[in-house]
């Protein structure tokens, strides 16, 4: 520190108060040491500030070699607004409108979603100008857990390059009382990369080879009437898949890549898929029959292929349906609409 303490230092030095200018001086030290460790801005409160402008006020334009807490620029702007009886502005962003806390809130605690699911449903009513840390701090703020955030998944270059012709097959199974006690359902379907969009081609508790062929035949007719043709399709090597299912798509136009065993993230789309029904829906409910299982995917497709968010498509429905932006809304002007006794919920906003 140069300038007028650095020279009462030295008048201290060379008079008959050498001691007490050797404590001066170790405590500068400590404090530039201590300095170093803190954050770049240090926050005041109101209190602080004011004492600070009393004792400083008095040095004159030579406090600007003192300043350490804060920069010169900032300490004038303090005699500024003191002179002028201006009052201090408040540091930071500005908050977000209480309508759109408690929006957040609600959506937090009706479903339990993290920060990332929540966003993907502000941007769905047209609230654009909330970050997800915005979001984030919000849940803390009011003692929510956040969520927890979800992994990149792997073959990277092969699904981008080919992501709008690229599709995925699977299957999950089900356990379903009948009269006969419980039966696993296999339940075969194809997902399209590009768009996320799933379609469920059957389901069966004996997904034999004739089965098997049917459903090749089924989807080999989805797939010519897509936009872009499907050239290829990720499946296991699970043996429920016969020659003739391969041979079937082969000549319509798709190649069918195998994905090898113990290796569930280069078809990472369908797994996650088939976690997301059972998390959200399958496994709430005790499935009393062929026709009550297939209800139930039937309305978790609709939900998940027209109304609920994706991360990955923007945080938009499969239907890119994007609203007006609004900057705020009333809480009469968002409404709810419940699908499996209010297990899938759907916020829209009131038509105009």
């Amino acid at each position: 520190m140069k300038g007028l303490f650095q020279r009462f230092l030295l008048y201290l030095a060379t008079g008959r108060d050498k001691p007490l200018a050797q404590q001066l001086l170790f405590a500068k030290v400590q404090m530039q040491i201590m300095r170093s460790q803190l954050p770049r801005q240090i926050p005041l409160t109101a209190q602080e500030r004011n004492r600070l402008i009393k004792f400083g006020k008095p040095l004159g334009s030579k406090v600007k070699e003192l300043l350490t807490i804060v920069s010169p620029r900032t300490f004038a702007r303090w005699l500024s607004d003191e002179r002028e009886k201006r009052q201090p502005g408040t540091p930071g962003r500005p908050r977000k409108p209480e309508e759109i806390r408690q929006l957040i809130l609600r959506l937090a605690r009706e479903n339990g979603w993290g920060y990332l699911r929540i966003a993907g449903e502000l941007r769905k009513l047209g609230i654009r100008k909330v970050s997800r840390s915005t979001i984030r701090n919000i849940l803390l703020e009011n003692g929510l857990d956040p969520g927890p955030k979800r992994g990149e998944g792997t073959w990277h270059d092969f699904i981008k390059r080919h992501t709008e012709t690229l599709w995925a097959c699977d299957f999950f199974t089900k356990k379903v009382w009948t009269t006969h006690g419980l039966v696993d359902v296999f339940v075969l379907f194809f997902m399209h990369i590009g768009s996320r969009r799933v379609y469920v081609s059957g389901m069966t508790p004996n997904p034999d080879r004739a089965w098997m062929i049917q459903q090749a035949r089924n989807m080999a007719i989805i797939f010519g009437d897509q936009p872009e043709p499907a050239r290829y399709l990720l499946r296991d090597f699970d043996g429920k898949f016969p020659p003739e299912f391969d041979a079937i798509l082969a000549a319509n136009g798709t190649k069918v890549k195998k994905v090898g065993p113990f290796a569930p993230n280069l078809n990472a789309f369908a797994e996650r898929w088939v976690r997301s029904i059972r998390e959200e829906c399958l496994n709430h409910f005790v499935v009393f029959g062929e026709e009550h299982l297939r209800y139930l995917v039937n309305q978790y497709l609709t939900f998940y292929n027209q109304f609920r968010p994706h991360q990955r498509k923007d945080n938009l429905p499969l239907t890119g349906h994007d609203p007006p932006e609004a900057l705020a809304l009333a809480p009469d002007e968002v409404h709810c609409d419940e699908r499996l006794g209010g297990l899938l919920k759907h916020y829209y906003r009131r038509a105009a």
